[in-house]
């Protein structure tokens, strides 16, 4: 049976306001958070963008449930040394329960550095690179490297966890999957696409596959679907465009001609639980291990409650 938790939007909700999703979730009986890690929102109407590994401390002094982070670029914004110093402490902080998501980024929090933005193929050779600096400190000695793409110079992390934790990494085409398989302790996307878990699982992927998804729950349908059109006009995109554009202003443009109808064919709104429960099973029958819901817009509390008496129930967990 897969396990349901709750996904946390950083791009939408402030720190305090974020640990207190967590606890509702917990009160709700999801097994688990989901919790984005950016510098930027997508677009500025979502208007938020905290600094996650304070929020996940705070979460974990808040709640028992495990935290996986969805998903931290470990390649340009922060050094996979300093990153790696984060991920172990909040393995100590969660007593084991952490997992760390990582993927190869977007401009839009990455290029923040100044640095330039590389193609597709460098971006997985530098995860790749990356996560191999990452868990060699977590062994604990001394570590100096010089590889192609980072420098380290007698490092040694003296506080880690007794177990590191897992690496899930997160992939939405076929070279990214193959990295995946190579590199990570699961799978990581946000579609429920069957086939590219199955090529995760081919090329030798182990662990636990995850997956995360947007809904509106609002007991007004055409408010839920103005609000995820105003929110979240960027679920309608296709393409490269979530890895290449710098700027929020840049997917506002880009998404200036989506429509409501084209945000409501991809989220589902409203307060319906049999067509939220439609949109979550497709994961569910795509095979995945762990799904992360994530209600769009402020109507939090009210969500938690529809998730523990409609939506649960109808889904087994």
């Amino acid at each position: 049976m897969a396990e349901i938790g709750a996904f946390l939007s950083s791009e939408e909700h402030g720190a305090c306001s974020l640990v207190r999703q967590a606890k509702m979730a917990e009160a709700a009986k999801m097994r688990g958070l989901f919790i984005s890690d950016h510098y930027h929102p997508w677009i500025d109407a979502q208007g938020e963008s905290p600094f996650v590994w304070g929020v996940i401390g705070a979460i974990s002094a808040a709640t028992s449930l495990p935290v996986t982070t969805g998903v931290t670029c470990p390649t340009v914004r922060i050094h996979p040394a300093v990153v790696a110093q984060a991920a172990a402490t909040a393995q100590s902080l969660l007593k084991g329960r952490f997992v760390f998501g990582v993927g190869s980024g977007e401009a839009l929090n990455e290029h923040i550095v100044g640095d330039p933005w590389p193609p597709a193929t460098t971006r997985l050779e530098m995860l790749e690179e990356a996560v191999g600096v990452i868990r060699e400190l977590w062994k604990g000695g001394v570590v100096t490297h010089y590889g192609k793409h980072y420098t380290v110079e007698n490092a040694r992390l003296y506080s880690l966890p007794d177990e590191p934790p897992p690496i899930a990494v997160s992939a939405f085409g076929p070279m990214a999957a193959e990295v995946a398989a190579r590199i990570g302790d699961g799978f990581v996307t946000v579609q429920p696409d069957k086939e590219i878990l199955d090529h995760y699982r081919k090329h030798g992927g182990i662990g636990p596959s995850i997956a995360a998804l947007k809904v509106c729950w609002d007991h007004d349908e055409a408010r839920a679907r103005k609000l995820a059109h105003q929110l979240w006009p960027t679920e309608a995109l296709e393409g490269q465009l979530s890895q290449e554009l710098p700027m929020p202003s840049h997917f506002e443009a880009a998404a200036a001609h989506v429509t409501e109808d084209m945000v409501a064919d991809v989220v589902s709104c409203g307060p319906d639980p049999e067509r939220h429960v439609q949109a979550i099973s497709r994961y569910l029958e795509a095979g995945f291990d762990r799904v992360f819901i994530n209600q769009i817009g402020p109507e939090q509390e009210g969500f938690f409650a529809f998730y523990r008496n409609e939506l649960a129930p109808r889904l087994g967990v």
